[in-house]
């Protein structure tokens, strides 16, 4: 697995999947493993992805200094990645809450990044706020499986504010459009994908300020993709609408049936829009 040195002396490991133009992978969690993200449905028939491993997480060791977890210092590592590799700009996709951290990157150095997809992203960055009715009204599209009404309730309870630890283990199965053993591994993978210190610090006091960032997506000229999973109750649609609507020039492309991993959800759905976009062909809803 390869490795560069960053900033700070913090040693990072990077996975490399398949061939074509580079395309920088963040992950999401936050701060999980980049091993989730597997190749993201078989992309990387048609991109080389570089799939980082975020400080103390998977094969990149742990920083001496524990603050340097937080999201905004992150960016130093994705630049650092960046002169290593060598690209003067870079085509970048973020899944989850490393859209968080594709976001600030972009704000700090909008001409390394060509173009950006944002894969179920979080949010929290620019500021969007998401609606409980709109996590229900995603949840609702799952109305006949078996496992939805327990589910549901738990949902409600996270909406109104009563959730508990229990209620977050209810709802997993939202966040897939098939709750089967494939994903119920996957699932289960995260437990030890993810390192839970390092996520407490990642969005702590400090790490954003939205007006700047809103600022900064509203000065970015190369095209986004914003993909959503129809039945996402994390990212909900209209959420994501929002957050493209942000941007210059970006579109938006629900995946029908999908929920927080569309890559798993439909395969062919996800790396036909992708590598559409990708290769600069019109992909989805102009916002």
């Amino acid at each position: 697995m390869p490795t560069f040195t960053s900033y700070d002396g913090t040693r990072l490991a990077y996975r490399v999947s398949g061939d074509g133009p580079p395309l920088v992978c963040l992950p999401g969690g936050p701060m999980q493993a980049s091993a989730y993200l597997g190749d993201l449905g078989g992309l990387s028939a048609h991109r080389r992805l570089i799939l980082l491993d975020l400080r103390g997480t998977g094969r990149s060791a742990a920083p001496a200094d524990p603050a340097s977890w937080r999201c905004d210092r992150l960016v130093a590592d994705v630049e650092a990645l960046r002169e290593h590799l060598g690209l003067e700009r870079m085509d970048v996709l973020a899944h989850s809450a490393g859209a968080n951290l594709a976001a600030l990157h972009l704000g700090r150095h909008p001409d390394r990044v060509g173009r950006l997809v944002l894969v179920t992203p979080s949010v929290f960055a620019a500021g969007v706020a998401v609606s409980g009715e709109a996590r229900l009204d995603a949840a609702r599209l799952r109305a006949g499986e078996p496992w939805f009404a327990e589910a549901f309730a738990a949902l409600e309870d996270i909406v109104a504010g009563r959730g508990t630890a229990g209620s977050w283990q209810a709802i997993a199965p939202f966040a897939y459009g098939r709750w089967d053993a494939a994903a119920r591994a996957h699932r289960a993978a995260e437990d030890i994908q993810r390192n839970g210190e390092a996520a407490a610090v990642f969005g702590s006091e400090g790490a954003f300020d939205p007006d700047a960032t809103r600022a900064a997506l509203s000065r970015f000229r190369a095209p986004v993709l914003v993909l959503a999973g129809e039945a996402d109750v994390s990212a909900p649609p209209p959420a994501m609408a929002e957050l493209a609507g942000l941007f210059p020039d970006a579109r938006l492309v629900v995946q029908p049936g999908a929920g927080h991993f569309p890559w798993l959800d439909d395969a062919g759905a996800f790396v036909a829009a992708t590598t559409r976009f990708l290769a600069g062909s019109p992909a989805g809803t102009a916002v």
